[in-house]
């Protein structure tokens, strides 16, 4: 192994998930809600409007602790965690970009600094040195989302960077604006649908009903903005991992489905707010702003997902390996002789391959594909890990270490044999023994069908089939004469025919 792994038993996914949402919520409110609050005193000063100023006022109150506090905790819990993650994606990030990280960590010092200034400001600043802090807060905010947008967008789309190494390549990538515009958008979204849950809390009725009319308005037109970018980015994205989601990829696929059922609820919610504001109480605005929140975690749960393999796209893979190496350590082997090591080669090779993206039987655990197989079966299935379903990165290493890692893995399983495993729990054991030996490959109805396969056949003839199994990238089966016999007739039942026994 090249970096030591903290191995705890928890999935870092549900770490990431924990740190990077949230921070990512609150760097957005940030730079949205800058705005919303520097253009919200500005009309207020100039028409006189003294409701309008304290809830300003009151804005400002949760915006400058929120990016400060919450914001800046968060971001370092990024760090600490991608570099758990996968380290040697956070390597090639901080090399290729270590003057993008200076000049952001730069506006974000800005930032929180004017954010102080303006919330304490109100009774000790004239009335423009305090908007002119607004305007530094809002300005710092969105000028830190212009670096870290081209560091993002840099994983999915490295675009000339692999081949020129020129860091405005990677910086200013296929996705850079589309993605630029799309976050800007939705900065404004978050900000509008915040704003609206504070004014709902205004005494005075009429300007209840001024305020939460005006923050529809932000909030629609971040709405719409979103959208119409989305799609931009959307077309600008590469074509074959766009084609796996649904496929293979079902989990960024139902955040796909969330953030456009969601996209609906907030249309309606912000066309109420703007044809009957009285109609904005505070249960309803807040529950419009956690669908918000529902919307674009949806947002991101997808664009994560639908990276898969890859951390940094045709780079370096989600467990840390680099694209180039698993064709060299085919031949001389994964794990090198001066590397770390714990002493145990296949846990070394379940760390430094696996452990990134799964935990044992936690977090995406791995042991439960494995529970009633063998060694044989595993190290089959190993081979063929870049053809499965869920895209994952191929096997690094020699035969040896994939024996290795195999039966470390089968070893830890449930080692309860299928048949038994069936009458306990009363399933059917062919469909049992498809669902552990087929089924990550051979989904009903969806990837890799392969139904249409055994029609016609008679049972004698599936059983040679899967005796015959023999491909690289498949295992072969290994399991008993029950649990063959048993998975012949279950894949004649699925391709609908009856055959004679």
């Amino acid at each position: 192994m090249d970096h030591p792994v903290w191995d705890v038993g928890v999935g870092y996914g549900l770490w990431m998930a924990l740190f990077g949402v949230v921070h990512v919520f609150v760097s957005h409110f940030a730079v949205g809600g800058g705005l919303v609050l520097v253009l919200a005193e500005r009309r207020a000063r100039r028409t006189g409007d003294a409701a309008a100023l304290a809830h300003v006022r009151r804005l400002s109150g949760f915006f400058a602790p929120t990016t400060l506090v919450v914001g800046a905790l968060t971001g370092v819990g990024i760090w600490f965690i991608i570099g758990l993650l996968n380290p040697s994606a956070t390597g090639v990030l901080i090399r290729t970009f270590v003057w993008a990280w200076a000049v952001e960590w730069t506006f974000f010092a800005v930032e929180i600094l004017a954010a102080i200034l303006y919330a304490k400001g109100w009774d000790r600043l004239p009335p423009r040195a305090h908007e002119a802090l607004g305007w530094v807060y809002f300005v710092a905010a969105w000028l830190s989302l212009v670096v870290i947008n081209g560091i993002v967008t840099f994983m999915w789309t490295p675009g000339a960077w692999t081949t020129t190494g020129s860091f405005w390549d990677g910086f200013l990538n296929p996705t850079y604006a589309p993605s630029l515009v799309l976050r800007t958008a939705i900065s404004l979204l978050l900000a509008g649908l915040f704003g609206a849950a504070v004014a709902a809390r205004a005494p005075d009725a009429e300007a209840r009903r001024r305020l939460v009319r005006g923050h529809a308005v932000v909030g629609a037109v971040g709405l719409l903005a979103s959208l119409a970018a989305f799609l931009w980015y959307r077309a600008a994205l590469p074509a074959d991992l766009l084609a796996a989601v649904g496929e293979r990829l079902t989990i960024p696929a139902r955040a796909l489905d969330a953030f456009h059922a969601t996209s609906v609820v907030l249309g309606a919610a912000l066309l109420l707010f703007l044809a009957l504001p009285r109609a904005a109480r505070r249960p309803v605005t807040v529950a419009a702003l956690a669908v918000g929140l529902v919307w674009f975690g949806s947002f991101e749960w997808w664009r994560e997902g639908a990276r898969k393999p890859w951390a940094v796209a045709g780079v370096v893979y989600g467990n840390g390996v680099h694209a180039d190496h698993p064709a060299a350590a085919a031949k001389t082997g994964h794990l090198a002789p001066d590397g770390l090591s714990t002493g145990d080669r296949g846990r070394d090779l379940w760390l430094s391959q696996c452990r990134a993206c799964h935990t044992l039987d936690g977090y995406n655990p791995v042991l439960p594909a494995f529970a009633g197989t063998d060694e044989t079966f595993a190290a089959g299935v190993l081979a063929g890990l870049h053809t499965m379903r869920g895209k994952m990165p191929p096997f690094s290493g020699v035969e040896a270490e994939r024996k290795a890692l195999a039966a470390w893995l089968v070893a830890r399983a449930d080692r309860t044999p299928l048949p038994e495993r069936a009458r306990r729990s009363g399933e059917d054991l062919g469909a049992l023994v498809y669902a552990q030996r087929c089924g990550r490959c051979h989904v009903d109805g969806g990837w890799n069908d392969k139904r249409k396969s055994f029609e016609g056949l008679e049972e004698a003839d599936v059983r040679d089939a899967i005796e015959s199994i023999s491909f690289d990238e498949m295992p072969a089966f290994s399991g008993t004469t029950e649990e063959r016999d048993a998975l012949a007739r279950h894949l004649l039942r699925r391709a609908g025919g009856g055959g004679a026994k």
